[in-house]
């Protein structure tokens, strides 16, 4: 009878504690839906490639391209909730390899209410595999869009524009020079008085063409282009922009030279404060709508 009370009192012990805890956690959940919310920007410290994450102030999750790889989902893990299985939006900017091949793995796990692209031709194994994901998708009730200039989604006072492509580019080869980066869709999130403009891998090319046409560029903070390459971030770009903050993702120690010495050095000479994921880690924004502030 001993070994009975002793093996039940430890059930009791081992229930109430389960108890204690989930109460812990329902109160803490409710303190912090009490919370004022704010925009949230990160720009993921994921290596040698891009991967932003947004959490709009009425708990939207948004992602912007995934990486090289899996370590998008580590991140993913540490951002929500383990039992979420959900995303609202999830963006590929251009199919190149460190933008896709981590939302490959976002896309196994994760049911996406939307998924926006702009639909151009590459070849490759995990381009193939990304193909299947969107059919899989589309079976499930997600929405497939093949962005354009003008093209808009909005929630909750937060909007994202596409700038960029100017037309509905679905279809277009970009196999024969392997080189999509100028097809790559720019966008501009605004929330409030807040602006934020995401420039995926495009060069000068598009940035003056950018400049030329009539959409608004200015904003707060800029996601500088192709991580840092010297054929972007033109001093016109950087002019009609204007922005307070630069963010550059890219990995420690890579091959490419990025980002590049004059890149820094317009970014400089234009009073830009500038973060780079490789020094900083991952860059974590924060707006209420009316001014941003930089978590470290």
């Amino acid at each position: 009878m001993e070994n009975f009370f002793t093996t039940r009192q430890k059930i009791c012990l081992g229930a109430i504690t389960v108890l204690l805890l989930l109460n812990i956690f329902i109160w803490q959940q409710v303190w912090i839906l009490a919370l004022p919310r704010h925009l949230k920007v990160r720009v993921l410290d994921i290596g040698q490639g891009d991967s932003i994450f947004i959490e709009t102030p009425s708990m939207r999750h948004i992602i912007i391209d995934g990486g090289v790889d899996a370590m998008v989902m580590s991140k993913l893990h540490k951002l929500l909730p383990f039992w979420q299985r959900h995303l609202d939006v999830v963006m590929l900017t251009h199919p190149d390899a460190d933008h896709l091949n981590g939302l490959l793995y976002v896309l196994k796990k994760y049911k996406v209410d939307y998924i926006i692209w702009n639909g151009v031709v590459r070849g490759g194994e995990q381009y193939q595999v990304w193909l299947t994901l969107l059919e899989k998708a589309k079976k499930q009730g997600t929405k497939i869009i093949i962005t354009k200039a003008g093209d808009q989604i909005k929630n909750d006072k937060v909007a994202i524009e596409t700038l960029h492509p100017f037309i509905n580019i679905e279809g277009r080869d970009a196999r024969p020079k392997n080189e999509d980066n100028d097809t790559g869709i720019v966008s501009r999130l605004t929330y409030g008085k807040n602006s934020f403009l995401f420039t995926a891998d495009v060069s000068s090319v598009v940035e003056e063409a950018l400049v030329k046409g009539e959409a608004t560029l200015t904003s707060d903070v800029l996601k500088v282009a192709h991580h840092g390459s010297r054929f972007s971030t033109s001093e016109n770009f950087l002019e009609a922009v204007h922005p307070d903050l630069a963010v550059i993702s890219v990995g420690a120690k890579n091959t490419y030279g990025h980002p590049a010495i004059e890149v820094l050095q317009r970014l400089q000479n234009f009073g830009i404060t500038t973060l780079r994921t490789d020094e900083q880690g991952t860059v974590e924004i924060l707006s209420d709508g009316e001014n941003i502030k930089v978590i470290k």
